[in-house]
């Protein structure tokens, strides 16, 4: 199957080519498939007659790093997995329609660093994975034999991260055909200056390269499409003649858009616009990109307006990892996250600590959900940081690459340059001995050369001036804001909402954003914030992730409303009762203690809360109820324990806690009332023994990409179809036809299991699959089973 999806794609790529129409513009080329990978340092492995048969042979994104035993030895902090190096090799054949342009690898990102060689000559690479690169082959082609990329990808030393990071090619890789005049890398510029409800202007601007010094004439022009695929503007322009910069930036006449669809969170319409560059009459180059019409604005007094409407962002700041892939950045993967989050109200995602994906942000644009896009976490040349090369040697170059790469999306609303810096002066930057401010405002500056339509911020912890910590002894005393918070166009403060009236009368002009928002603390950092006045709150580790674990055999941050397999925590309901107005109780019984840890000067943890009710007769529980009504009714097998009011204390709002309820097999249930009318119900209740299993699909509209992924959740049912929680047993999986099986998981932390392979315990009575689509549509056969369980097969199509 594999020898033919290579020839089919071949063959199309061939075609595209051939095509006279598209012969003079570009083509760009997933390259995705076929790569080969070895783990380790290997010598020589550049060189293109190097051996490589006997490595494994796979397609990207991949993540080699997870792929690896979990080790004690490699740390909490980075997930428990040892540092290491990969390499990736890839042949390939050079098309003869090639020659005459330039031809361009494009690669995404390389986890943690990484270099390129072409034909055994080193031509590129990276010193921040994070961020793309491309590298021109044009000259070093062979078009009479194969030709041979090799990659080695390293994960650098512990101390590069505090997090999970992955390792490998984790993004992907194109291959771009196109002439040598041409619109540059992130050379399309599209801003919306002025819109209302009648009427937009469109500013497109586009950089040329290739053109210097030429007196002949290169129109430019770009035709917009609205969402339904109407052209509804154009316009166009001649690009400067004899001109000596390298590349020259074309500020196109200004387009009127008449009733716009406009962009946001609840309909997120996207238009297109499509650029062509067109030399003495013919076509050369052809891009789009895809853009939203809307304004954002910042303010003290209504801190963020997305359309000239008050929005108070509802959020996440996560790491980058996406569960059981790892950090291999799948689209499918990436989607499912923010469908989860817009189903439990979250409006917003903070970027922590490094630009996430080109797809994330592409997605992002899709789903309506609003995006503060952050660069680095410190600015550092030593401690905790992720490049090869000095933070100072460096930034010049990254800034322009992250900005000009998502200035697009309408999703970005701000851009962030840091993460926690004043707690150390080597950690601030440029020595100028001010806590970072110097060297804020010339990012700052650098960040408006690319994008004036954007404030700009720095996620600021310990949030003290002079650097004072929670340790210090006046730290109750001095409750100044940071120095470098009082000049960012956007005070953003990592914890600490009780302070943040106590800074403004330091600092009363200070836009206020809570960076990150401790999930034990549950929605008092959402209760107590001014939300008419501030922008907003992004709380850390929503979504379990791998690495900055407190302990083995922990894998990383768990302390979260969802799981890594994205099932929620039963504070999840919680927050959703706060982000949503629709009315909701949910029941959560108390396991057990709760958790509390002191990290990074703040204290976090979680309370140990599930939601079934299989527990053991003659035993009383503490029970909460989560909801947004006015009062709650609990009852056991139809007898009342009583009626509670919510409470409107900040602490403890949208939550009821019933105290030693005893146990009795059958139905718990909790009724919410407003007014005194039922406005939702929610009830547990005692299942069977489980005797069967039970399979979930997630993705009704399955593609025959070779990327689009299935994710196959199995659960644990009695004999009248109940989901049983407590049930447990190794499930095996087998998957046969147009898939292939690249993961399994079942959301558990603790477990020493990898995801790799066909089989993993039950946690939860859950368990989950994820297949990997092929190239060809056709049937996909899975079979799931679990000793002492009736087994499930289920056939799946893709399209």
């Amino acid at each position: 199957m594999r020898t033919s999806s290579v020839i089919l794609a071949l063959l199309i790529t061939v075609s595209l080519f051939a095509n006279g129409n598209i012969n003079d513009a570009r083509t760009t080329t997933l390259f995705n498939f076929n790569w080969k990978f070895e783990a380790g340092e290997v010598r020589n492995a550049q060189k293109p007659d190097f051996n490589d048969t006997e490595w494994r042979k796979l397609d990207l994104p991949h993540d080699f790093q997870f792929d690896q035993p979990w080790d004690k030895a490699g740390g909490g902090a980075r997930g428990y997995k040892v540092m290491g190096k990969g390499w990736y090799r890839k042949s390939f054949k050079a098309d003869s329609t090639w020659k005459g342009k330039q031809v361009l690898l494009d690669f995404e990102g390389i986890m943690l660093t990484g270099d390129v060689w072409l034909n055994g000559e080193k031509i590129g690479g990276t010193d921040y994975g994070y961020l793309g690169f491309e590298v021109d082959i044009t000259k070093r082609l062979n078009y009479d034999k194969e030709n041979v990329i090799a990659v080695s990808a390293s994960t650098g030393q512990k101390g590069d991260s505090r997090w999970y990071t992955g390792g490998g090619l984790f993004r992907d890789v194109h291959l771009v055909v196109k002439n040598n005049i041409s619109v540059a890398r992130h050379g399309v510029f599209i801003s919306t200056p002025k819109v209302s409800e009648k009427n937009a202007d469109i500013n497109v601007q586009v950089e040329v390269t290739g053109f210097s010094g030429s007196d002949r004439e290169l129109e430019i022009a770009a035709v917009i499409y609205d969402p339904t695929g109407k052209k509804v503007a154009e316009t166009k322009s001649l690009a400067p003649k004899k001109s000596k910069k390298q590349n020259d930036e074309v500020l196109l006449p200004i387009i009127g858009v008449i009733q716009p669809q406009l962009w946001s969170c609840e309909s997120p319409a996207l238009y297109l616009a499509e650029i062509t560059l067109t030399l003495d009459g013919k076509i050369i180059d052809k891009v789009s990109e895809k853009f939203g019409i809307r304004t954002i604005e910042f303010s003290k007094e209504f801190g963020f307006k997305l359309n000239g409407k008050k929005v108070f962002l509802k959020g996440i700041a996560n790491h980058h990892d996406l569960g059981a892939v790892g950090a291999a950045t799948y689209e499918t993967a990436i989607a499912r996250q923010m469908d989860k989050l817009k189903e439990f109200g979250f409006n917003h995602i903070r970027t922590s600590h490094n630009p996430y994906s080109e797809s994330f942000m592409r997605i992002a644009d899709e789903k309506g959900i609003l995006i503060v896009d952050e660069l680095y976490d410190k600015w550092s040349n030593k401690d905790y940081w992720a490049g090869t090369k000095p933070w100072t040697d460096s930034w010049y170059k990254h800034v322009p690459e992250w900005i000009k790469r998502d200035r697009n999306h309408p999703s970005v609303i701000m851009w962030s340059f840091g993460n926690e810096l004043q707690m150390r002066e080597d950690l601030c930057g440029l020595p100028t001995s001010d806590w970072g401010v110097t060297t804020y405002k010339i990012l700052d500056v650098l960040a408006k050369r690319y994008d004036p339509t954007r404030k700009t911020t720095v996620a600021m912890h310990p949030s003290r001036a002079g650097a004072i910590g929670k340790n210090n002894a006046d730290f109750n005393v001095k409750i100044f804001p940071p120095e470098l918070a009082t000049v960012t166009e956007i005070a953003s403060f990592n914890y600490r909402w009780m302070d943040y009236q106590e800074y403004l009368k330091h600092a009363p002009d200070m836009i206020i954003y809570q960076s990150e928002a401790t999930t034990n603390e549950l929605l008092a950092p959402f209760y107590g914030m001014d939300r008419n006045k501030m922008i907003g709150l992004a709380y850390w580790g929503a979504i379990a992730y791998w690495g900055e674990s407190n302990g083995w055999p922990k894998k990383g941050w768990n302390y979260s409303f969802f799981d890594h397999a994205l099932e929620p925590n039963p504070q999840a309901y919680l927050i959703k009762s706060a982000f949503t107005e629709t009315p909701l109780v949910y029941i959560g019984v108390v396991d057990k203690e709760s958790e509390k840890i002191e990290w990074n000067e703040q204290t976090t943890g979680t309370a140990n809360v599930s939601s079934h009710w299989n527990r053991e007769e003659g035993k009383h529980f503490n029970v909460y109820t989560y909801t947004n009504a006015e009062e709650v009714e609990l009852l056991v097998n139809g007898k009342s324990i009583g009626v509670q009011k919510n409470s409107t204390d900040v602490t403890n709002s949208n939550m009821i806690l019933w105290k030693s309820v005893p146990y009795s097999a059958g139905k718990i249930t909790a009724i919410a009332r407003t007014g005194g009318t039922e406005v939702a119900r929610h009830q547990l209740e005692t299942t069977g023994k489980a005797v069967a299993l039970r399979i979930e699909t997630e993705n009704a509209n399955w593609k025959a990409d070779g990327m689009d992924l299935q994710y196959l959740k199995v659960y644990a049912a009695d004999s009248k179809g109940r989901k049983v929680p407590t049930a447990t047993g190794e499930v095996s999986f087998e998957v046969s036809g147009r898939a292939k099986l690249i993961a399994v998981d079942n959301g558990d932390h603790m477990s020493d299991e990898l995801s790799s392979g066909t089989k993993r315990q039950l946690h939860k009575g859950f368990a989950m699959a994820i297949l990997r689509a092929g190239i060809n549509s056709g049937e996909v056969k899975i079979k799931v089973s679990v000793k002492g369980l009736k087994s499930v097969e289920q056939k799946l199509q893709l399209k």
